[in-house]
């Protein structure tokens, strides 16, 4: 006989309330035991709520944004099963939970490191610089007792590769991972830096007058992914200018028409697509290696993320499928996208499956900058502000606006004369933008 199961918030360790950030389940859905339900996030992890028992959601109690605490009630479930024989597991996972999150929440997207797994005292958080991260992170597919295996051995679940149903991970899985570990032999270095010498501790306010001011989350947990992405990418940066003259007289002569759909048709929106262009033309910049970093996967499509400066600190939301949007329609949703991102309402979709990052600096100034490769990606564009530059034309100077750009690429991708060929491509784009069409 079904009886209507209250599902409570269990064990969540030393926080009174966090927040809830994602619900995965809506009345009417069957979901199996272990299933998540809801995402949750304190100031130091992200979890998931999983179900004690399979059956179907009947009302969901919570909703995004609500402050929860343990034993608050997420949802009612109707099942025939007794909750009392798997309570004990939900709470069991959410403490071993609180004890792992910190070594369980990195991107998918990202490429596993090789070797032993990143131990217990690591901390690796939400990346929101990176356009697969911050409320997006996916939990590995795992059961408490899995889970309980993995924590016990020291293993990051997310470098585990699932074979049961749904990729979930089985124990066979973990005790595989653990036999290909023992067999490699040396591991390779952590990516975490640790064998860099720290920098010596300083008493400043010694010298003077000092205030300390705490970073936001967004700027710590972005700083940790920039350290790894420059630790762990042997960077180039090319350099070019390209002379956008035309393409500036052009789009002065589209802002009346912009302002009447009610968008801006900024220089950034050309870059884009032009940028699309040069993708094509060179597949190898659209791509990602894989977690053997044996093999390059060519993306065949094409999401552009786009650098935005907030007030908590960098962000990349991803605008998707740009090669198939127009002018218009690109320039309203970076306006959008733009927007929410300074608002702190990005979802967790908008900042997921970039294949390539634009860094653009224009509106604020400067001549040149080295962008940063945002892993698992293997090549930016930083565009800095144009200047007006005498050129010479064979017989004469002309003067021609300039737009400098900056590409940093991962070495072991893409070598110079390729990471020559992209720019100058690109730079020959800009100049003659109808070739876009082509």
């Amino acid at each position: 006989m079904a009886n209507i199961i209250e599902i409570p918030v269990p064990d969540i360790g030393d926080f009174d309330e966090v927040e809830v950030i994602e619900i995965l389940v809506s009345a009417g859905d069957r979901v199996e035991a272990e299933d998540s339900l809801i995402s949750l996030e304190s100031d130091k992890a992200t979890m998931e709520i999983p179900s004690p028992v399979s059956g179907v959601v009947k009302e969901v109690k919570v909703a995004i944004g609500d402050k929860v605490s343990q034993g608050a009630v997420i949802l009612l479930l109707e099942s025939s099963e007794p909750v009392a024989s798997t309570a004990d597991d939900t709470v069991e996972e959410a403490k071993i939970d609180d004890q792992t999150s910190d070594i369980t929440e990195i991107s998918t997207d990202t490429p596993a490191a090789e070797g032993p797994s990143i131990s217990a005292t690591q901390s690796v958080d939400v990346v929101p610089y990176a356009p697969d991260t911050v409320a997006g992170m996916v939990r590995a597919h795992a059961s408490p007792s899995v889970r309980r295996l993995a924590f016990d051995l020291g293993v990051n679940l997310n470098q585990v590769s699932g074979s049961g149903p749904k990729a979930r991970i089985l124990k066979e899985d973990v005790q595989n991972f653990v036999k290909r570990a023992m067999q490699q032999g040396a591991s390779t270095p952590s990516s975490t830096g640790g064998a860099i010498p720290p920098i010596p501790k300083v008493d400043f306010a010694k010298f003077g007058d000092i205030e300390t001011r705490p970073l936001s989350r967004i700027k710590k947990i972005a700083g940790k992914h920039l350290h790894a992405c420059w630790l762990n990418i042997p960077h180039v940066t090319q350099f070019d200018e390209a002379d956008i003259t035309d393409l500036e007289e052009f789009r002065q002569t589209m802002k009346d028409e912009a302002a009447h759909k009610g968008v801006r048709l900024t220089p950034l929106v050309f870059i884009m697509k032009a940028v699309i262009s040069a993708l094509k033309e060179h597949p190898q910049f659209n791509a990602s290696l894989d977690e053997t970093k044996e093999n390059l996967v060519i993306k065949n499509y094409y999401n552009i993320g786009v650098a935005v400066d907030t007030p908590e600190g960098l962000m990349v939301p991803v605008i998707r499928d740009v090669d198939s949007k127009g002018y218009y329609e690109l320039a309203e949703e970076l306006m959008d996208i733009s927007a929410r991102a300074r608002e702190g309402s990005l979802m967790p979709t908008d900042l997921q499956g970039g294949t390539f990052s634009i860094s653009s600096l224009g509106g604020i100034g400067g001549t040149n900058f080295t962008p940063i490769v945002n892993a698992p990606e293997v090549a930016i564009l930083g565009v800095a502000r144009s200047q007006m530059k005498p050129v010479w034309k064979g017989e004469n100077f002309e003067p021609r606006l300039m737009l400098p750009l900056a590409l940093s690429y991962d070495h072991r991708v893409i070598d110079g004369a390729d990471g020559a060929r992209f720019i100058i491509y690109l730079s020959k784009i800009l100049t003659d933008i109808r070739k876009v069409l082509l």
